[in-house]
């Protein structure tokens, strides 16, 4: 017998179909962490997403962030920190913090959350095969007094210098989803802790990702009323940013999608972590979740 719901289950796979076929065989990387990451339903479906996502032929590679959870722990361990320019100076002691829970209880939650929902995952970090060389981010910010730029020395804070992604393409070649860390080390020797959103966009890059998704705490980019816009060009981005559309903590992410497309990644999304199956909604329905960004 049929239920009255059957028929729009069925109408919801078949419309997934093509999607699934342009997907198949190819990369799509998502950048994990904020809201989605806190919540224990929204942790799970992620899990379950990026579990289908394998199983229907796609290769995901997730790169996770984690600031809440380490200034938790800097705090349970005493650890003050220093905030030069609005942002946060990460010294020796608060390095060893960031690659303990980063690379260590974090990635290894997400990895047996995957694993539960019936993945295969295993958790990397920008150290395994030297898979990201790091170079210290150097910061300049102007005195309001003197209007004399000054250079802002934020310790062991990281950029991606050069990435190597053979050890990604073995682990995707062995039908394995990796979950890596954005730490690495530099040609110093040091360990450095590197913004997962440019983590991400790196290691897109030289996989040449079909796509690259961006799991944030807001539907995407927005236009003056409010209302999502679906699809961008980086030209008509960069307009919204110069005519202030696109505004405050939008515009660095912005610059990193763009950054990713230069890199060679083929599309980059913003959507929404906290809307349940925001990836699969993305990736396999018409309407998409968020805003693509085009080159």
């Amino acid at each position: 017998m049929t239920t009255p719901d059957q028929p729009s289950r069925a109408h919801i796979i078949a419309q997934a179909l093509p999607y699934m076929q342009r997907y198949d065989g190819r990369t799509v990387v998502v950048k994990y962490g904020g809201h989605a990451m806190g919540d224990a339903s929204l942790s799970s479906a992620f899990a379950r997403d990026i579990t289908l996502l394998r199983q229907s032929g796609v290769h995901p590679v997730v790169v996770h962030g984690g600031g809440p959870q380490i200034g938790k722990m800097l705090t349970r361990l005493g650890i003050v920190s220093e905030f030069r320019g609005g942002l946060r100076v990460t010294d020796k002691a608060t390095v060893e913090v960031v690659e303990m829970v980063l690379a260590g209880s974090i990635n290894k939650e997400i990895v047996q959350s995957i694993n539960a929902q019936g993945g295969r995952a295993v958790g990397l970090c920008g150290k395994d095969g030297n898979m990201v060389t790091a170079e210290k981010l150097r910061r300049t910010t102007v005195d309001p007094d003197s209007n004399i730029e000054q250079v802002i020395d934020l310790g062991f804070v990281g950029e991606p210098a050069d990435v190597n992604p053979t050890v990604l393409k073995l682990v995707l070649k062995e039908d394995l989803i990796p979950v890596v860390a954005p730490v690495a080390p530099g040609a110093d020797g040091e360990t450095y802790n590197i913004n997962a959103d440019t983590f991400a966009g790196a290691i897109a890059g030289a996989l040449n990702a079909k796509r690259l998704l961006f799991l944030t705490d807001v539907p995407g980019v927005l236009d003056r009323d409010g209302n999502l816009i679906k699809q961008l060009t980086v030209a008509r981005a960069r307009e919204l940013i110069a005519d202030g559309t696109i505004n405050g903590g939008m515009i660095p992410k912005v610059e990193t999608c763009i950054e990713a497309l230069d890199q060679g990644v083929e599309g980059v999304v913003i959507l929404n972590g906290k809307v349940s199956h925001a990836v699969l909604l993305e990736l396999f329905t018409d309407g998409g979740a968020g805003t693509l960004i085009r080159p």
